[in-house]
């Protein structure tokens, strides 16, 4: 009873926390002091506004740099930062800065929040994670600066800079550049590698890197050599790692041979240029939604593609959306191990869990059955292509933020049905997994077999 009350209020507390962030957003978006002509902002688009912001998708109906002034920004900003987060690591933080007990169903929370298995310095974690969030998105506005500021002078520069910093971070994709995204610096550099190291960072999820730590520490302290680095890491670590590395290789490759010839997005780019593009193309999509390249300019089988990249997304606990790459690889071995006739399903010399693969699977087919429940719906509501269409809803039940140039033209319905998707895109992974939590202690029962086709 105690375990379904705690599974229950951690649900609601989450639910709960970004809606009312979404609807003190929309308030505040919907002030005239928020836009840049003291007009007032249509309610929907408010709302869609705090929507994509709270849960860090990037899909937009009017254009930031544009439409909202220095304090409608700066609420963006924070919704960005808050659904980056995380409304449980947010809610523990505020406590913590406002000097209250951490209390025992506080420490339950968290730990439903990052699904683990004890309440051993959940606080501390806490923690480190608001500390080394600062930290990396203070090094990624120092970073932008070098462009930002001779580009636009300190303040607006410095301004430009903490806000792309904490957008790429948290894998939001919202920028101030205009209307293009980042298309402008599709040649610079400093702008591509920046922007996709941030985008990393925060997609690879924070258990990964306390296990960097770890593992550089003991190096440190000649406890490991640098050679048996990745040897030391966790099993669950070197599966984000393989599974990021073939994603970002293998959308590299693709776009660069898929869209070699094409004068719309690389083809008429130096070679080295083509190459650091289709690198930034693999990398925004896995949940970012920075474009250096109008997506609509792709070919058809490259944005297919990238529907597969976006499905995915990032990893367990870090601030990407998707499915994850964890729960993408336990079904693909899963299903290898069935192929090769094993008992069991392996990766690194460790078995995996039955209940791990049950979970995988259970997060695809829901997270799949609501992308299609709202393609077919924005289809029947809107006019456009159903590539287009797809895309658009991918984009924003991975909470990714890339459009084929249809967001603009969503009608209100449209607007509504993006907006369930972005919510449930954002909330869904953290409530499937407190639904599927598999640490109960409940009375099992066994039934007698039975006999079925399959395939």
């Amino acid at each position: 009873m105690l375990h379904k009350k705690r599974k229950f209020s951690t649900t609601r507390l989450i639910v709960m926390g970004f809606l009312g962030g979404i609807i003190l957003g929309t308030i505040l978006l919907s002030l005239p002091i928020a836009t840049r002509d003291g007009s007032v902002t249509p309610l929907v688009d408010s709302f869609f506004t705090a929507t994509t912001s709270l849960c860090v998708t990037g899909l937009t109906t009017v254009t930031t740099a544009e439409h909202w002034s220095l304090f409608g920004q700066f609420v963006i900003l924070f919704l960005i930062q808050f659904g980056g987060l995380g409304v449980v690591t947010f809610t523990t933080t505020i406590l913590l800065l406002l000097g209250k007990r951490v209390t025992l169903s506080d420490r339950l929370l968290i730990q439903d929040s990052y699904n683990l298995d004890t309440l051993s310095g959940l606080v501390k974690m806490t923690k480190k994670i608001i500390r080394w969030t600062l930290i990396v998105e203070g090094i990624g506005a120092f970073l932008y600066s070098f462009q930002f500021v001779p580009q636009y002078g300190f303040i607006k520069g410095m301004w430009f800079s903490i806000f792309h910093s904490i957008s790429a971070f948290c894998n939001a994709g919202i920028d101030l550049v205009g209307d293009s995204s980042f298309v402008p610096y599709r040649d610079n550099v400093l702008m591509n590698i920046v922007t996709m190291l941030l985008i990393i960072v925060g997609g690879i999820g924070f258990p990964v890197w306390w296990d960097i730590g770890k593992v550089v520490s003991s190096i440190k302290r000649k406890e490991n050599r640098c050679r048996d680095f990745f040897q030391k890491l966790t099993v669950h670590s070197k599966v984000v790692f393989l599974v990021t590395a073939v994603l970002i290789v293998g959308g590299t490759v693709l776009t660069f041979i898929l869209e070699f010839n094409n004068p719309e997005t690389i083809g008429n780019l130096p070679m080295k240029n083509k190459i650091l593009a289709s690198l930034f193309q693999s990398v925004t999509t896995r949940t970012a939604g920075f474009a250096m390249i109008p997506q609509e300019n792709f070919e058809h089988a490259t944005s297919v593609v990238y529907l597969v990249l976006m499905f995915i997304g990032g990893s367990p606990s870090g601030t990407a959306g998707g499915v994850k790459t964890v729960t993408v690889a336990f079904v693909l071995i899963s299903t290898v191990s069935l192929i090769q006739g094993k008992k069991d399903a392996e990766v690194f010399k460790r078995k995996v869990a039955d209940h791990y693969i049950r979970k995988a699977m259970a997060v695809i087919v829901v997270s799949f059955s609501v992308m299609v429940v709202t393609t077919v719906m924005l289809t029947a509501i809107q006019d456009s292509s159903f590539l287009d269409t797809v895309y658009e809803t991918t984009s924003a039940i991975a909470t990714v933020g890339l459009s084929r140039a249809m967001t603009g033209t969503l009608t209100t319905a449209g607007k509504i049905v993006i907006m369930v998707s972005m919510f449930l895109g954002r909330i869904g992974p953290i409530t499937m997994a407190l639904a599927f939590n598999t640490n109960k202690h409940r009375a099992e029962r066994t039934l007698p077999e039975g006999k079925f086709l399959v395939g």
